[in-house]
C-alpha cells in the first residue's frame, strides 16, 4: 500500500471549528461532513486506494473557491482538488485531515466565439460537453480521453489529458489559450486568454499538468476547431503483438499522420468484442484501429497508403469502414475497452507509460515476459501513434498477494518505459501511483528544482499533498 502522511493533530482537534467556518463560506448543502455522504469522495479511478476526507466543499463560483482556500490556508488545512474523480493515478485521493474541493457545480459555459475559435468554460464542464456546445456550428474540442463523457476540463488541465485523437491534434496543453487560477492564499490569477501567445514566462505551460500542486483552476479558455468534412476508420489484424508494433512504427515513419492510431491485443480484443460486438477478428493476437479524416478523396488516398503499409506485415485481415456507422462501431469497442476488461477481471491496474514508437516491439515482448513471470494476465490497449501505453494488469484486490504483485508488475513496466527512452506518464499523471518512482526518471537535482517551484506557489505544501513527490522529499509532509 502507498503510505500517506500522518494527519495534523491541530487540524483534527479543531475539526468542528473548521467545518463551521466552511459552512459559513459555502452555505446550504455546499459542505459535506457526514460519513456516509463522504464515501463517494474517498477514492477516484484508482479505486484500490481509499481514504475518507475531513470534509468536502462544493463551491459554485471562483469567489467561493477563493474564500475557501484563503480560510483553509489561514488554518493550515490541507486541500485536495477534485473534478469528476476519473483520475487513474490517485490524483484526487483525499487525506484524513484534508478538505476536498469539488468543482462539479462550476459547470457553466461562459462564452463561445466562433470567429476567434475559442470557448470559455468553468472547470466543472465535461470534456464532451464542450464539443456538444459547439458542434451545431461545425466545431469541436479536440482532446478526447476515454472518460470524456464524465471527466471535467479542470481535471484535464491538471493532468494534461490526451485521448485517441491527440496524435493529430495534440493533448490538452496544445488546445489551451487561458486559465483562471486560485492560489492557496485565495488570490485569483488570470493567465493567457483569447490571444494565441502571451508575453513573458510560459505560465500556462507550467500550470498545465501540475496535478493540483500549484493552485486550483476554476475557468479555462480552450481552442475549438472546425470539424473535418468526414472521417473513416480501418482495422488491421496481425498474428503477434510484436508485428503490430512494427506496423505502427512503419506508419509513423512513413510521414502519414492519422487522426488516431490505436492498439489492442488479444485479451482486450476478445473482451471488447464480447461487450461491443464491433466485428473484431477473434483469431488476431493484435489489431490496429486507424482513423483518417478529410474529403472523401483525401480519405481514400490516405487509407490506400495505410493499407499498403500494413500489407507489408502479413496481416490476418484488413477492413475499411464504408460508412460513419461502421466507423462508430469500430470505435465503440475501443472507447469501452476499460469497462469491457472490467467484465473479465475483478480488478485491474491501468498503467500509463510513454515510449518512443520504435521501441514498441521490444516493450510489448518484455511486458509479455513480465506477465508470465508475475503470473498475472495483462491486456494492452493504448494510443500507439504517440507511444502512450495503457497495459491493464488484472488482479484480485481481495487477495493481498495478488495486489502486491500487480503493483510490482506495474512498477517494472514503468521502469522499462524510462529505460528505453520514455517517461513515467503520458496523460494520467503521477498522482500517488507513480510518486515513489519519480527518482527513476529524474535526478535528485531535477526533483529539487521541481520542489522549489512547488514551494514558490505553496510554501506550506497544503495543495494536493502526498502526490507527485515522495513523502521524504519535504519535511512538512514527512513529519
Amino acid at each position: 500500500m502507498i503510505p500517506l502522511p500522518r494527519p495534523k493533530p491541530d487540524v483534527m482537534a479543531r475539526r468542528d471549528e473548521i467545518l463551521a467556518g466552511l459552512k459559513a463560506l459555502v452555505p446550504g448543502d455546499g459542505v459535506i461532513t457526514e460519513a456516509l455522504r463522504l464515501r463517494p469522495y474517498e477514492t477516484d479511478g484508482l479505486s484500490a486506494y481509499r481514504q475518507p476526507p475531513l470534509a468536502v466543499v462544493l463551491p459554485s463560483s471562483t469567489e467561493q473557491v477563493s474564500a475557501v482556500l484563503r480560510f483553509l490556508h489561514e488554518n493550515g488545512v490541507r486541500v485536495v482538488p477534485r473534478g469528476a474523480g476519473t483520475s487513474l493515478s490517485g490524483g484526487a485521493l483525499p487525506l484524513e485531515d484534508a478538505v476536498v474541493i469539488g468543482l462539479m457545480r462550476m459547470n457553466r459555459i461562459l462564452d463561445v466565439s466562433f470567429p476567434d475559435r475559442l470557448a470559455v468554460v468553468e472547470a466543472g464542464v465535461t470534456n464532451l460537453g464542450i464539443t456538444k456546445a459547439v458542434e451545431g456550428e461545425g466545431f469541436f474540442y479536440a482532446p478526447d480521453p476515454s472518460s470524456q463523457l464524465a471527466c471535467m476540463i479542470g481535471g484535464n488541465v491538471m493532468m494534461n489529458s490526451g485521448g485517441a485523437h491527440c496524435l493529430k491534434y495534440g493533448v490538452t496543453a496544445n488546445n489551451l489559450l487561458g486559465l483562471k487560477l486560485v492560489t492557496i492564499e485565495g488570490e485569483v490569477i488570470e493567465i493567457g486568454g483569447g490571444h494565441l501567445d502571451a508575453a513573458g514566462y510560459d505560465w500556462l505551460g507550467l500550470l498545465t499538468g501540475s496535478e493540483g500542486q500549484l493552485g486550483i483552476v476554476t475557468e479555462v479558455t480552450v481552442r475549438i476547431l472546425r470539424a473535418a468534412e468526414g472521417q473513416r476508420a480501418m482495422l488491421a489484424a496481425f498474428r503477434s503483438t510484436e508485428v503490430a508494433g512494427a506496423a505502427v512504427d512503419a506508419i509513423m515513419a512513413s510521414g502519414v499522420i492519422p487522426v488516431a492510431l490505436e492498439f489492442m491485443d488479444r485479451p482486450c480484443i476478445q473482451a471488447c468484442e464480447a461487450f461491443a460486438h464491433a466485428g473484431y477478428p477473434l483469431d488476431a493476437e493484435a489489431l490496429l484501429i486507424i482513423e483518417v479524416e478529410g474529403s472523401v478523396e483525401e480519405q481514400d488516398a490516405l487509407l490506400a497508403r495505410l493499407r499498403d503499409i500494413c500489407a507489408r506485415f502479413d496481416p490476418i485481415s484488413m477492413r475499411v469502414a464504408t460508412s460513419a456507422e461502421e466507423s462508430l462501431a469500430i470505435w465503440k469497442g475501443r472507447k469501452g475497452a476499460f469497462g469491457a476488461v472490467g467484465r473479465i477481471s475483478p480488478d485491474y491496474l491501468c498503467m500509463d507509460g510513454t515510449i518512443p514508437t520504435g521501441e514498441l516491439p521490444h516493450v510489448l515482448r518484455r511486458i509479455g515476459e513480465m506477465s508470465e513471470a508475475y503470473g498475472l494476465s495483462v491486456a494492452n490497449v493504448f494510443h500507439a501513434g504517440d507511444g502512450n501505453l495503457h497495459p491493464l494488469i488484472m488482479f484480485d484486490a481481495n487477495d493481498p498477494e495478488s495486489f502486491h504483485k500487480a503493483e510490482a508488475f506495474g512498477a517494472d513496466i514503468l521502469k522499462l518505459c524510462v529505460e528505453v527512452g520514455g517517461c513515467l506518464t503520458g496523460e494520467h499523471g503521477v498522482g500517488v501511483e507513480k510518486r515513489d518512482l519519480m527518482g527513476v526518471q529524474f535526478t535528485p537535482a531535477e526533483l529539487a528544482q521541481q520542489r522549489r517551484v512547488k514551494s514558490a506557489f505553496d510554501p506550506d505544501w497544503l495543495l494536493n499533498p502526498a502526490k507527485v513527490f515522495p513523502l521524504t522529499d519535504n519535511p512538512v509532509l514527512a513529519a
